[in-house]
């Protein structure tokens, strides 16, 4: 919960505007601002504190304790101007903050943490358990002193200016071991445990055994991802109640899942018990992965049969590919979710044109791979290839990226092997349909006429079927200097069900400094003056010019009300 505490008339009215747009996420605090501070400083994770900086340092003070548990402050002036990361930076999620505050009020957000401000990802943001020298490290990265990055599991890690040999160290590891002088070590989620347990069997006992595996096999119990087991266990409450101590999450498999898994111990009793030969080995070997700790049994200082088994596997790091979609070309359609995938990158791929929209958004250290028009196929599998080798890709195109661009041939390339997250954005159409009015108002259809992927009959046939269905039609690619007649012949086509009247929408460079449109006919429009960084709307039956704007109605009893000109 985000605390909000003001102080005068301009500050509520900021306040206000937060309140509305964050219902769920906001409480406002009245009353005395002393006391208004306290308690949403107790009471919440985070504070916009509609007050200056000054005061609020005098009003926090006595109440600082640990970095860690701080809720984050952010301080907003009175004229909305800044929005002022305060303290809680990094543990406290203010820098964020501060920035989600600024593209909300327009403020420009102010960071002072030395990684944040230079763009260096702070190695307490990454997400993983981190230990040792954090601050040593740090100063060694922004410095630009030599820092090794030794990575004993492969890990998809943003750019971190680190490099294979150095005086510091950040260290990559699910191994129990504590860190060296001038040494981060960073945990990554590698480890799975399976466990398998008789009815009743009590909690400590079934912790007590996860807890010494972990500590005989020297492996660190902070790289500890989920515990496994199978459904008939999912409610046993000395293994819910195991995950819950350890902090992680209990995933269950069907036994028919599990015995097909081979493994090194089956036996008779979990195939009589639930059904699969193997419990805790199968459950944390489903995944793929090394088997670090076979099965072993829990031990009763009463003597009596052990209750719970488990077993560890360390499951290979993934790589982590995201697509994500730039949009059509405004820096400020650009969404936030895109902008975070592209700071993350440590590995970007993309057409040298759109690399260049965005290069200024990049984390110093990240690895480029651009190349020129024509090269899809290429890019696709290079994106998939370097994600393979547990590196952090994004691969991007315009629009959205699952639109006429890279998503498609990425994932065609893609396996199971890999992570793979999409990241939707504006698209060229969507753009143009702003800016013309609201033609995609009721059903509508995308048709690339570029022949050079899909063969013309092809493209045809849907031009034609959506001509039929009286579908509004957005043409991408429509016309280039060696397609100069699919234009003119998909428009034919239309025009044998729609009359020369209906309106046509015409934009070019949508959301870019030299974008131009127009509004005509489809009797009126001349194919030539259409390029290929154009796209063509063709209204149907309803669609409507209403004031110099291309309207199509959400339903056609509209229709007969409104006859508007044609």
């Amino acid at each position: 919960m985000i605390g909000l505490i003001s102080a005068t008339a301009a500050g509520a009215a900021a306040r206000d505007r937060l309140a509305a747009a964050w219902p769920d996420r906001v409480r406002v605090y009245d009353g005395p601002v002393g006391d208004a501070v306290r308690r949403a400083f107790a009471e919440c994770e985070q504070l916009v504190c509609f007050l200056a900086t000054g005061a609020v340092v005098r009003l926090i003070a006595p109440l600082l304790g640990d970095k860690t548990a701080d809720p984050g402050v952010v301080c907003v002036d009175e004229g909305g101007r800044f929005a002022v990361s305060l303290v809680g930076g990094h543990g406290g999620g203010a820098n964020e903050l501060a920035r989600e505050v600024g593209d909300l009020l327009g403020a420009e957000p102010v960071v002072t943490t030395a990684t944040d401000a230079v763009g260096v990802p702070g190695l307490d943001t990454l997400g993983l358990p981190v230990e040792g020298d954090v601050a040593g490290v740090s100063r060694a990265l922004l410095d630009g002193e030599p820092v090794a990055l030794r990575a004993e599991v492969a890990w998809p890690l943003p750019p971190l200016r680190a490099g294979a040999e150095g005086s510091y160290t950040i260290r990559v590891t699910d191994r129990l071991v504590e860190p060296g002088e001038r040494e981060v070590v960073l945990r990554p989620p590698s480890l799975v445990v399976g466990v398998g347990a008789s009815r009743g069997a009590p909690a400590d006992e079934v912790l007590g055994l996860v807890e010494s595996a972990l500590r005989d096999a020297g492996l660190s119990p902070a790289s500890l991802a989920e515990l496994a087991t199978v459904d008939a266990k999912a409610d046993e409450p000395g293994i819910v109640e195991a995950a819950e101590r350890l902090g992680v999450p209990l995933v269950t498999r069907s036994a028919d899942e599990l015995a097909v898994v081979e493994v090194p111990n089956p036996s008779d009793a979990p195939l009589a018990a639930v059904g699969t030969p193997s419990v805790a080995e199968a459950a944390a070997l489903v995944g793929g992965g090394e088997l670090l700790v076979p099965k072993r049994k829990s031990e009763r200082a009463d003597g009596r049969p052990a209750m719970a088994t488990c077993a560890v596997v360390r499951r290979p790091g993934r790589g982590r590919l995201s697509v994500v979609g730039l949009g059509p070309g405004a820096r400020d359609l650009l969404t936030p979710r895109a902008k975070a995938e592209l700071r993350r990158a440590s590995v970007l791929v993309g057409l040298d044109q759109y690399v260049d929209q965005i290069r200024d958004l990049l984390r110093p250290g990240t690895r480029i791979l651009e190349s020129g028009l024509g090269a899809e196929e290429e890019r696709a599998r290079t994106a998939v290839e370097e994600a393979r080798k547990g590196q952090a890709v994004t691969l991007i195109g315009s629009g959205d990226a699952g639109v006429y661009a890279m998503a498609s041939p990425a994932l065609a390339e893609a396996s199971d092997d890999i992570d793979v997250i999409g990241v939707p954005g504006v698209t060229a159409a969507l753009a143009a349909a702003a800016i013309l009015g609201a033609p995609l108002g009721h059903d509508h259809v995308s048709i690339s006429l570029s022949d050079l992927h899909t063969p013309w009959e092809v493209i045809e046939r849907r031009v034609r079927a959506a001509a039929e269905a009286d579908i509004v039609v957005t043409f991408y690619n429509p016309r280039s200097r060696g397609r100069d007649w699919q234009l003119p012949k998909a428009l034919a086509i239309l025009a044998e069900h729609r009359t020369p009247k209906t309106p046509v929408g015409v934009v070019r460079n949508a959301s870019r400094p030299d974008e131009s449109s127009r509004l005509t006919t489809l009797g009126s429009l001349d194919p030539a003056t259409v390029d290929m960084m154009t796209v063509v709307t063709v209204g149907n039956t309803a669609t409507r010019d209403i004031a110099g704007r291309m309207v199509t109605p959400r339903g056609y009893r509209w229709q007969a009300s409104q006859e508007g000109p044609r």
